[in-house]
């Protein structure tokens, strides 16, 4: 069996928005779907959880709604079982995330549960960026004490970067030329400043993740299997913010990437400005990893 988990940036959740709404949830549904990770869900929690408890019905998956309605976390009961969500994430996000921990049902009475978390990095500041990116590296960064052993918990954790990945994977966007962009203060917020003085398209949440131990798993499939579809643009071509780019993407413990099976990326054109990453995990694979975690000495 494969278990499929997405990567979903939908900013029309609004109420308002209502026809474009079931739209869009019901193409989510469409694709079989276990574990959903979704920002910018506004309004969710408005009037008693109307839309909240809509999404859960179409999707016919249990969600946790996170700080301000701005990320969510959508499972299905039939494969995995809450163990704990993180209420303090860190005082720096703009937009904060949804982390929670799921045990992978059929694993066995000991083994630790699987860390999942929906994030958005901020929009506009890249230093900002970099500074939330920091601290999704503390969600690979988990362990749990275990008969005298200490046992990791590994992570996968997706959402819209507002960045860029490091150039080099094949089939990967070309990062865009600074001067591409015809939106001026979409330059800023795309880029930082160099040791050099100059600007540079902003790559720095990606190399530090991947220095952390967090792996783009889209990059791991077109570097290992040449599946260049995996890389393709998750946002199009715009006449202010430039080429299409890669900026929603899924990373996951170094120790998961054994259980990627492929990547899709479903166009959502007239639905979102973002289109939906789904990746594809053995599921028996994901089973061994977490009955057989990675331990040091207590």
């Amino acid at each position: 069996m494969l278990i499929k988990a997405a990567i979903c940036n939908f900013e029309n959740n609004g109420a308002g928005n209502r026809s474009l709404w079931q739209e869009m949830h019901k193409k989510l549904a469409s694709l079989g779907l276990h574990l959903l990770l979704r920002q910018e869900v506004w309004d969710a929690q408005d009037n008693g959880g109307e839309l909240a408890d809509a999404a859960e019905a179409v999707l016919g998956m249990a969600g946790l709604i996170g700080e301000r309605s701005c990320t969510a976390v959508y499972h299905d009961p039939a494969i995995f079982t809450p163990a704990g969500e993180w209420t303090d994430t860190g005082p720096m996000w703009v937009l904060p995330p949804t982390v929670q921990r799921l045990r992978l049902n059929g694993t066995a009475p000991d083994a630790p549960p699987l860390i999942v978390g929906s994030y958005h990095l901020n929009y506009a500041s890249s230093s900002n960026r970099l500074s939330e990116a920091e601290w999704l590296t503390t969600w690979n960064d988990q362990w749990t004490q275990l008969d005298g052993r200490r046992v990791k918990l590994p992570a996968l954790l997706g959402g819209d970067n507002n960045s860029y990945p490091v150039p080099g994977a094949p089939g990967d966007p070309a990062l865009p030329l600074l001067e591409e962009i015809a939106d001026k203060p979409h330059r800023v917020h795309r880029s930082y400043i160099g040791p050099d003085g100059r600007r540079r398209m902003d790559d720095q949440p990606d190399q530090l993740l991947h220095t952390a131990g967090l792996h783009d798993v889209a990059r791991h499939l077109a570097t290992t299997k040449g599946d260049t579809t995996a890389v393709s643009p998750t946002v199009d071509t715009s006449p202010t913010h430039g080429p299409a780019s890669r900026i929603d993407r899924l990373y996951g413990s170094e120790e998961l990437l054994r259980a990627v099976h492929d990547i899709n990326v479903y166009d959502m054109t007239g639905k979102s400005d973002h289109h939906t990453v789904v990746v594809s995990l053995h599921r028996d694979t994901l089973t061994e990893i977490l009955n057989h975690p990675p331990t040091r000495k207590a």
